[in-house]
C-alpha cells in the first residue's frame, strides 16, 4: 500500500491473529480490513493536498471554442468545460468560482498538464490509445461526444467532403484533428493542402480571410463558430462526419484519488439529470426514498465521499453549481445557448442516448 511517499508490504497471508470464533472473529477481520483501508487512503496525499493548500483549482482550458471556453462580454469564462470545472471546485471547496482558467493551445495543453501548470485539463480533448497510455495521462470518462466535421463558405457551392480534393484546409495542428484529416483524404484518394494554425480561433481567422477552402475540427467547434459569424447563413458545415471523437477531462497518471475525484464529479452531474434532479430542484428531495439521490446529495446517513477525501455535500455543491449534465448542456451548447446543438448520443441512455454513469453507492 502506499501512505504519503512511503510503500509499506503487508503480507495478509503473515498476518497471524488467534481469536474466539463467531462474531468475535467477524468483528476483528471487518476491523482489520478498515485499518488497512484507512492507512491506505486516509491521507489523500496529492494534487488534491496542492489545490487545497493553494486555494483554487487550476484548470486548463482552450483558448476560445464557442461553447466549450470563452470568454464573454463581462469578463467572466464561460462554457460547457468551464462548468465542469466550476463544479469539481464547488465540490472541493464549496465555491465554484474558486478555480482559475488557464488557457491552452492544443499543442501545449498535454505539456502543461504533465508539468503541473493545471491541476486539470478539461478543453475539448479526445480520447485515444495513445494520449492515455504513451502520454500517461488519466482520461476521466466522456463529456461530450462528438465527430470532426467541416465547414465551407456557401459560395464555393461544396455540398460534401467528397468534393474537397486539391482543397487548402485550415488545421490545427497537435491534434487528432490533423490526423484524422491525412487518413480521410488518403482514403479517398483525395489530395489537399494544410494551412496549419495553432488553435481554434485562428483557424476562424485563417478561413475568414480566405487562406484556406475549408477548416476542420470537431463538429460541435464548428456549429458554434458558425453561429456567432457576422454572416453565419453564408457559411456551411458539411453533413459527414469522419471521426469519432469521445471527448473528456483528464489529469496526469500517478494520482487515483484525483482522478477519481474529477471522474464521480462528472459522473455525479449525469446521474443528476438521470434522477431529475436540477440546480432549481435540489433541495427538495430530503424525503425521497431513493437511497442512491441521499449518498448523492449527503443526506442519508452514508458518508462515502470521505473515501475521497471530500465533505459528504461535495456532489450537492457540485450540481447546485451550474445544475445537471443536461443544465449545462443546455445553457452552453443547446437552444438556450444560441448554438442549437441537438443532444442526440450525448443524451442520458433513459431518453434514447448514451450518456450512461456506474451506480453512486
Amino acid at each position: 500500500m502506499c501512505i504519503g511517499k512511503f510503500y509499506v508490504h503487508t503480507e495478509v497471508s503473515k498476518l497471524k491473529i488467534k481469536v474466539k470464533e463467531g462474531k468475535n472473529m467477524k468483528k476483528l477481520f471487518f476491523g482489520v480490513l478498515t485499518a488497512l483501508a484507512l492507512a491506505a487512503g486516509g491521507t489523500f496525499a496529492g494534487t488534491l493536498d496542492d489545490v487545497k493548500a493553494r486555494g483554487n483549482l487550476l484548470c486548463g482550458v482552450s483558448t476560445g471554442a464557442p461553447g466549450f471556453a470563452t470568454v464573454d462580454d463581462s469578463g467572466k469564462d464561460v462554457g460547457f468545460d468551464v462548468d465542469y470545472c466550476r463544479a469539481l471546485a464547488a465540490a472541493i471547496f464549496g465555491d465554484p468560482m474558486a478555480v482559475k482558467f488557464v488557457g491552452l493551445t492544443s499543442a501545449v495543453r498535454f505539456t502543461a498538464l504533465a508539468a503541473g501548470e493545471v491541476d486539470i485539463l478539461a478543453r475539448n480533448t479526445t480520447w485515444t490509445y495513445s494520449r492515455d497510455t504513451d502520454l500517461k495521462q488519466t482520461f476521466l470518462g466522456v463529456n461530450y461526444y462528438d465527430g470532426q466535421g467541416f465547414m465551407v463558405k456557401k459560395e464555393l457551392g461544396v455540398k460534401s467532403t467528397t468534393e474537397l480534393d486539391g482543397a487548402t484546409v485550415c488545421i490545427q495542428v497537435g491534434t487528432t484533428t490533423e490526423l484524422n484529416l491525412a487518413d480521410y483524404f488518403k482514403e479517398n484518394g483525395m489530395s489537399y493542402e494544410p494551412v496549419p494554425t495553432a488553435d481554434n480561433a485562428e483557424s476562424q481567422q485563417q478561413y475568414l480571410a480566405g487562406a484556406c477552402d475549408t477548416y476542420t475540427t470537431d463538429a460541435s467547434a464548428l456549429h458554434g463558430t458558425r453561429v456567432n459569424l457576422e454572416n453565419p447563413d453564408d457559411h456551411l458545415v458539411l453533413p459527414e462526419i469522419i471521426s469519432k471523437e469521445p471527448l473528456g477531462p483528464l489529469v496526469r497518471h500517478g494520482d487515483d484519488n484525483w482522478a477519481d475525484i474529477g471522474r464521480w464529479v462528472l459522473n455525479a452531474l449525469v446521474i443528476a439529470e438521470e434522477k431529475g434532479i436540477t440546480k432549481a430542484n435540489i433541495d427538495s428531495w430530503k424525503d425521497t426514498k431513493d437511497a442512491e439521490i441521499h449518498r448523492l446529495l449527503g443526506t442519508g446517513d452514508d458518508d462515502i465521499l470521505a473515501m475521497v477525501g471530500l465533505p459528504k455535500n461535495a456532489m450537492y455543491n457540485a450540481i447546485k453549481a451550474g445544475g445537471n449534465y443536461g443544465e449545462i448542456f443546455e445553457n452552453n451548447l443547446g437552444a438556450t445557448s444560441g448554438i442549437n446543438i441537438e443532444r442526440g448520443v450525448n443524451a442520458s441512455w433513459t431518453k434514447g442516448g448514451i450518456l450512461y454513469s456506474p451506480p453512486f453507492r
